[in-house]
């Protein structure tokens, strides 16, 4: 049990990147980057040893499913049917997402292993399959990655992918990464906060984010950890990334009113870590600073990475969006998205154990 116990504590750790070992509230030095201030954040992060401590000796109840998550398989047939003078979100599970936008098709925050880790023996096991096998995958035109961490950054996918994708499009230092991984350094555009650029007909715009990086011990925050506005066409998609809550949802909102889809992180939290990753009443009050029009529910319902319940994220946020009269997008996995046409939002997690 001792054993089972200390594997499952490494690569818990692993898997968010050592998440858990205490971010700091820090804009960039000569050596690593920081947060803004954030004067809003009132309760702060846990010691490590404590946030150590808990995963190594509490016992989790109800964190992963019983049931199979429900599961909608992409086919080509089903991709095509997109219309190409439209755009569409298709959900890959976790942060992991496939765009269709105009015709070309694009991936947020990739993940496609069957555990977010150092490792594929021993960590966060996948709840369910991917929608789509990474080799079904259509041409991709571009990648946009949120920051380095295990769960969004798959050395796996990217090596696969690495000469196959026509542009990455990361934070600052992200693309060292892929370069190890195998990714031509001429496919890469690093961007700073506010930084942009344009593949395409699509706009990416690099926007703060309240989080850290690092893959080891050793290389805390020596990559850049961003959020993201995609503009196209008429239409803005707002991507959250990780992050804990922070004025800076407001400042986005004035820079890009009007953003037509807000996927925003709603997964992971705990009382010890609250400064890098959003309850779900957070993350309605992030939907609400930015002013968007449709909140679409990330960082859940995949992997498990924390001690609440997986059903708990999307039930609370479904009872806040109610109650707030927020439109709310909750697809299953595989499920398409089309931004800007009306849809029934299903909660097909109730019921299931």
């Amino acid at each position: 049990m001792l054993l089972k116990r200390f594997k499952s504590l490494i690569a818990v750790l692993g898997a968010a990147g050592l998440t858990l070992l205490g971010c700091q509230t820090m804009t960039a030095s000569n050596t690593t980057f920081q947060n803004l201030p954030n004067p809003e954040q009132i309760e702060r992060q846990q010691g490590q040893l404590k946030i150590m401590w808990r995963i190594f000796t509490e016992t989790k109840f109800g964190t992963t499913p019983i049931d199979a998550i429900p599961l909608q398989t992409i086919t080509k047939a089903s991709l095509d049917a997109m219309g190409n003078q439209s755009n569409h979100v298709i959900r890959l599970g976790h942060s992991s997402h496939l765009l269709k936008l105009q015709g070309k098709y694009w991936l947020i925050d990739p993940v496609f292993s069957e555990r977010v880790s150092p490792v594929q023996w021993a960590g966060p096991k996948r709840f369910h399959a991917s929608p789509i096998d990474l080799e079904q995958l259509p041409p991709i035109e571009g990648v946009v990655l949120s920051h380095d961490h295990y769960d969004h950054l798959d050395a796996h996918a990217t090596e696969y992918l690495a000469s196959r994708v026509q542009r990455y499009v990361v934070p600052l230092k992200v693309g060292t990464r892929l370069i190890d991984m195998g990714v031509p350094k001429d496919r890469i555009t690093e961007l700073d906060w506010w930084g942009t650029t344009t593949v395409g007909t699509v706009k990416l715009t690099a926007a703060p984010a309240q989080h850290f990086s690092g893959r080891t011990l050793t290389d805390r925050n020596k990559t850049l950890w961003a959020a993201w506005i995609l503009e196209s066409g008429t239409q803005k998609i707002f991507y959250s990334g990780d992050g804990g809550y922070f004025s800076g949802f407001k400042e986005i909102g004035k820079r890009f009113p009007n953003i037509d889809l807000a996927l925003i992180e709603n997964g992971a939290y705990d009382k010890l870590w609250p400064e890098v990753h959003m309850t779900p009443e957070q993350s309605v009050q992030a939907f609400q600073d930015l002013g968007a029009k449709v909140l679409y529910s990330v960082h859940n319902s995949t992997f498990d990475l924390a001690f609440h319940q997986w059903r708990d994220p999307l039930e609370r946020i479904a009872k806040l969006s109610k109650e707030r009269s927020i439109s709310l997008a909750t697809p299953i996995i595989g499920e398409p998205l089309t931004i800007g046409r009306s849809r029934e939002n299903k909660e097909w997690w109730v019921g299931l154990k």
